[in-house]
């Protein structure tokens, strides 16, 4: 759950439920699909919580559980339990360097790998505000996509939201045996020097299309909508940090573009995970693709959201952000036109004009309690939100007779 501090607007609002179709049947059928709440919950944890709660209301509705994922944290134990494939174990570096182990994804049958960014280069893999991300990078995700290869993997899936890097890919690509060197012929070791960048030597080879990439947003590498200006100063760049990172990575597409005549820097999601979408595109031939659509078409969403009277999603916070690519707001656009109703529940929720179009009813736990509280016990106070949630759908109907 991603609330710093209570929201000015939050909960369930009644204005939301007008849209809500009378439903009349005993049982109704809910699919509950909710992303995983940021630092507190899984997908399938929240997805656990929703239909504990939910039961407590209407223990006579049939509830189908499809935790989500759109390529960012969570992605890789989303789709390894839909792609049946079993956890694997690599020993890496985080961003900061640091030895771990890091967890990835097996496919025997069809030889297929799923490897999750955030596990291995993740905001949450190094400790909150000791490493600038000047001094972090790739390339202990290049060591894993190293060991996917070893085994291999026909097929490699890469979720690449969640990282702590703004690198363009550069450590990755030393990792596959890339080098880049200044003018003098000295290999450049920190992104940061890529100012200097006179010359790269390629790597390793991926045959083109064997990598896909997940990615959660659509921005491009450069620019006012880049890497380093929107997301960035997320991760901990400052605004006087912002023009020197711009121009490492502009450096970078420049001389990769000059030798290689290869320019992904306008790729929709190659800005994702700090440039990384670009990097993969650039050194591992890799094919980028909408997490959530990557999803979707896996768990066969649309056959399974048709068979449900009511959609129950959530996420750690919903606010006007939810409408920009999410997969919470694209499953929410799915529900519209398919004539679903979808309910939202969050950690906290900033009502606007675009949530209010996406979902029938909102319900915050903020709205139920603190917000200390509520990140101490997530699952507990999730359960009380769909509990809630349900208990107010009952009321509803019984209204309309």
């Amino acid at each position: 759950m991603q609330a710093r501090q209570k929201p000015k607007v939050g909960g369930t609002d009644a204005a939301l439920t007008k849209g809500l179709r009378p439903l009349t049947l005993d049982t109704v059928k809910v699919l509950i699909a909710p992303d995983k709440f940021k630092g507190t919950l899984t997908a399938r944890q929240a997805a656990e919580a929703i239909a504990n709660g939910w039961r407590k209301a209407r223990p006579e509705d049939e509830l189908n559980l499809l935790p989500i994922s759109d390529g960012g944290d969570g992605f890789g134990a989303v789709m390894g339990e839909l792609l049946a494939a079993k956890p694997q174990r690599v020993k890496t570096l985080n961003a900061a360097h640091h030895p771990i182990a890091a967890t990835w994804w097996w496919q025997l049958k069809t030889k297929t790998a799923v490897i999750e960014s955030a596990n291995v280069i993740g905001l949450a893999m190094v400790p909150p505000g000791k490493f600038h991300p000047f001094q972090l990078d790739t390339f202990g995700l290049g060591k894993v996509l190293r060991a996917a290869q070893r085994k291999g993997a026909h097929r490699i899936i890469v979720g690449i939201g969640g990282s702590a890097t703004n690198d363009g890919g550069f450590g990755l690509a030393r990792a596959l045996g890339w080098r880049f060197l200044t003018r003098t012929g000295k290999q450049i070791q920190h992104w940061t020097e890529l100012e200097t960048l006179v010359t790269i030597s390629s790597g390793e080879k991926f045959p083109a299309g064997q990598v896909l990439v997940a990615v959660d947003v659509q921005n491009p590498l450069l620019g006012g909508r880049g890497a380093s200006r929107v997301y960035g100063p997320q991760k901990g760049l400052r605004e006087s940090d912002l023009i020197p990172a711009e121009r490492c990575l502009r450096r970078l597409a420049l001389v990769l573009r000059q030798q290689f005549g290869s320019d992904f820097t306008k790729t929709p999601g190659a800005g994702a995970a700090g440039g990384l979408g670009f990097g993969l595109a650039t050194f591992a031939q890799a094919r980028l693709e909408s997490g959530f659509d990557m999803f979707a078409a896996q768990s066969g969403l649309i056959r399974q959201l048709r068979a449900a009277d009511l959609m129950v999603t959530g996420e750690g916070r919903i606010d006007g952000s939810t409408n920009m690519g999410k997969g919470v707001g694209e499953l929410a656009r799915l529900c519209r036109a398919h004539g679903r109703p979808c309910l939202g529940l969050a950690g906290a929720v900033i009502v606007t004009p675009q949530t209010r179009k996406l979902f029938i009813q909102t319900g915050a736990l903020t709205d139920l309690t603190t917000v200390r509280a509520a990140l101490r016990k997530p699952g507990f106070w999730l359960a009380r939100a769909a509990e809630k949630s349900a208990t107010n759908l009952v009321c509803k109907r019984a209204a309309r007779g």
